[in-house]
């Protein structure tokens, strides 16, 4: 017999999930019609999943919970979040330089699973500290 994770849970084992690099248990938190908008691109799974793939393998990206706070099944997260520039990405690098910021995420949890993400970051701050240029 499974436990009810609460809206809180589900973003606990969101983070877990993704600091481990586990892209299918990511994945698997997620209703089957979820979308999430974030600063490299929004859509369903399918449309993010690389993005993620990317920013784990090539950034090395690691999101610690700073501040989280939940009303009914939605949920408010503000990270420090860090990475290392490993491999290129997004055609630049790698620099072996590493970053450190605060990001923000918003869930919208459903039956136990995340239904919709929104994800808030300061990109250009990202990119000077790993040495890549901005277009």
């Amino acid at each position: 017999m499974s436990v009810a994770r609460t809206p809180k849970d589900v973003v606990l084992a969101y983070v877990d999930a993704f600091n481990r690099g586990d892209l299918d248990g990511l994945c698997a938190l997620f209703t089957p019609d979820a979308l999430v908008w974030g600063v490299l691109g929004w859509g369903e799974i399918e449309k993010v999943r690389p993005i993620w793939k990317d920013l784990i393998e090539c950034l090395g990206m690691q999101l610690q919970v700073d501040a989280l706070i939940a009303e009914g099944d939605v949920v408010a997260v503000r990270y420090t979040e860090r990475g290392t520039s490993r491999l290129a990405f997004r055609g630049q690098g790698p620099t072996g330089r590493s970053y450190e910021l605060t990001a923000m995420e918003w869930f919208e949890i459903r039956d136990g699973r995340i239904r919709r993400r929104w994800g808030a970051r300061d990109g250009a701050s990202q990119m000077r500290q790993l040495g890549f240029t901005q277009d």
